[in-house]
């Protein structure tokens, strides 16, 4: 489930271990043998591969990735891999996300296999990149470019769309320990580029960390015009739960019914489903900016 999770998040490694996430296919590089036997870490990796057309391609992905349906899942796993089981499907290539232990990057390449090391990206335009990126290593370098081409456009017409006027504020909830997303991350910048404030980035600041943990009082005091819930899934957390926290009833979004749920998976990857999580956004932006008008 988690790409853009606490846990995760809070492991990031920085740099890539092997191989890399370059630039799309330009004039004058050799385009890399298509790989037959692909095995991917990564559930935005997947989604990505999938979307490119090199379904075909993948005979296993970790115990995580469960989109597109029908996707080979095993019992593989990203935080603690076994080379030997990942090894056993003849991949090859492999793609791990680079929290995968360097330990296991060592592995894989003492038994020769080509690993693609996939970073988290620090905005929109990392994500695109790695939609090329991926489309070039695995044979679909025109899928790549159209796939990075139309979430582009999705976004952009939904960024476009998203009403203007007053700044409003978000609390991105990650789960129900109340860890949050600042504006430094991914989702915080996709937020940003929405033209939303971030309540967490004053906790992110003083913590040292783009995904602090806030403490309830320090959320309502905040009083965020909107709630993004990450965590309806994992932790079930709903709009109704989050309305008998207390003190929590005062708050903006809660009063104004601003508070959403969106599919864990959708609120933590960056692959194609990116325009569906900017979407319930913006309608909750709307929903936010009606109901502050009406009360005016």
């Amino acid at each position: 489930m988690a790409s853009i999770r606490t846990g995760a998040a809070l492991a990031l490694l920085a740099g890539a271990l092997a191989g890399g996430c370059g630039e799309s296919s330009r004039a004058g590089v050799e385009e890399p043998p298509r790989p037959e036997r692909i095995v991917s870490l990564s559930p935005s990796a997947t989604e990505i591969l999938f979307a490119v057309g090199a379904g075909d391609q993948v005979v296993a992905v970790d115990d995580e990735s469960d989109y597109p349906r029908g996707v080979p899942r095993t019992d593989l796993s990203s935080y603690q891999p076994n080379v030997e089981a990942i090894a056993s499907y003849r991949p090859d290539l492999v793609i791990a996300p680079s929290t995968v232990p360097r330990d296991a990057f060592a592995g894989l390449r003492r038994l020769g296999l080509k690993v693609f090391v996939e970073p988290p990206p620090d905005d929109l335009d990392d994500a695109y990149r790695e939609m090329r990126e991926l489309g070039r290593l695995t044979g679909h370098p025109e899928a790549g470019q159209r796939l990075a081409r139309r979430v582009r456009a999705s976004v952009e017409r939904l960024v476009a769309a998203a009403p203007a006027g007053r700044s409003l504020d978000v609390f991105h909830e990650l789960d129900a320990e109340l860890y949050s997303a600042g504006s430094e991350t991914f989702i915080g910048r996709v937020y940003k580029r929405l033209g939303l404030g971030n309540v967490a980035d004053a906790a992110a600041r003083r913590g040292g960390s783009p995904y602090p943990q806030m403490s309830s009082e320090a959320v309502v005091t905040a009083d965020p015009d909107l709630v993004v819930l990450a965590d309806s899934e994992c932790c079930g957390q709903t709009p109704a739960k989050v309305r008998r926290r207390p003190g929590w009833q005062d708050v903006s979004a809660v009063r104004d019914g601003a508070v959403v749920a969106i599919d864990d998976d959708i609120a933590s990857r960056w692959g194609p489903r990116v325009p569906l999580f900017v979407e319930r956004v913006v309608e909750a932006m709307e929903l936010a900016r009606a109901r502050a008008g009406a009360e005016r």
